[in-house]
């Protein structure tokens, strides 16, 4: 076993060097991207954070869901964060898999490009959303009686741009439609289904994301109609990314498919395998020159190349 261990560390330490190499000079191209994404998400808390101040608590509206569903409580709302923070952490975890594991299809500075320019497109639209009606909040925090669920006049515009972060995000009213938790967790789901190679995993993930559409309206933090709208404008807004804006502007490196990651391959030091396949290249095509390493097929004792067949005659006679 520690054999093992010590033969395999080196090949897993060349194995995080190259791929942060790559992904070094990725993001070096692309930080522009990453950075704008990252500072939309405080844009978006910041856009949380003053609806909160506009919201007013009411009587809770009718909704289907809630006719549907039983309420789980005050109690037992942390089920759904729990659901939630798993399939957050488990897409964060999967996006740098390439960084120890072998099988890779992705690299993490562009999947996360290609996250952020989702993620951006619709908390957008969920500003423009939830600023246009407000409606009473119907979580615990966010109903008449609930001191939470009318904040003050700010006394400084620095009390407004930190967000009281953690506990005014934790704890906001107001910006309800469409549910911030659908967004993440669809966007990230869907890219997996796109990028993932386990199956099961894809279909575990989609039972997840059902599971947290009930528990988000059982636990009344968001109305059946927050779930609703983000399912299909989240779905809708991710096939436009990427169907749509490539074949406007495949120049475009976040919006472009992912490249082959065979060319990754150049990035690895010349080992004695290597050198062997190299040996070998020059036996069968005759002939050193690395330009002329063409790909020739044997057929019924023939050698195929460049569509033409030569005969090949097995050495006899001692030779």
């Amino acid at each position: 076993m520690s054999f093992y261990i010590g033969h395999e560390a080196p090949k897993l330490w060349r194995r995080i060097c190259v791929e942060t190499t790559t992904e070094i000079n990725l993001l070096a191209e692309n930080w522009k991207y990453i950075l704008g994404g990252l500072i939309f998400q405080y844009i978006h808390g910041l856009g949380a954070r003053g609806v909160h101040y506009l919201h007013r608590p009411g009587p809770t509206l009718q909704d289907a869901g809630y006719f549907l569903l039983p309420e789980l409580g005050s109690d037992n709302a942390y089920i759904s964060e729990t659901v939630f923070t798993t399939i957050f952490l488990s897409f964060v975890l999967w996006t740098f898999h390439p960084f120890i594991f072998k099988t890779k299809k992705i690299y993490t500075v562009l999947i996360w490009c290609r996250v952020l320019a989702f993620l951006v497109a619709c908390q957008f639209l969920r500003m423009l959303t939830f600023y246009s009606t407000q409606l009473p909040g119907p979580n615990y925090h966010c109903r008449e009686g609930s001191k939470l669920a009318t904040l003050p006049r700010p006394d400084s515009v620095l009390e407004v741009l930190l967000l009281n972060f953690p506990r005014g995000l934790l704890y906001g009213c107001g910006d309800l439609i469409f549910s911030s938790h659908m967004i993440f967790s669809l966007v990230f789901v869907r890219t997996y289904q796109k990028y993932g190679t386990r199956r099961f995993i894809k279909q575990c993930a989609w039972i997840a994301v059902i599971a947290q559409s009930f528990l988000i309206v059982a636990s009344r933090k968001h109305y059946t109609v927050d779930v609703v709208v983000a399912w299909y404008t989240v779905n809708l807004v991710v096939f436009f990314v990427d169907k749509k804006l490539p074949e406007k502007g495949k120049e475009e490196l976040f919006l472009a498919e992912l490249p082959d990651r065979t060319s990754a391959a150049s990035l690895l030091p010349v080992s004695k395998d290597s050198k062997t396949k190299e040996e070998n290249h020059k036996l069968l095509n005759g002939n050193a020159d690395p330009e002329d390493w063409r790909p020739r097929t044997q057929i019924n004792g023939m050698i195929m190349e460049d569509g033409n067949a030569v005969h090949v005659e097995a050495a006899t006679n001692g030779v």
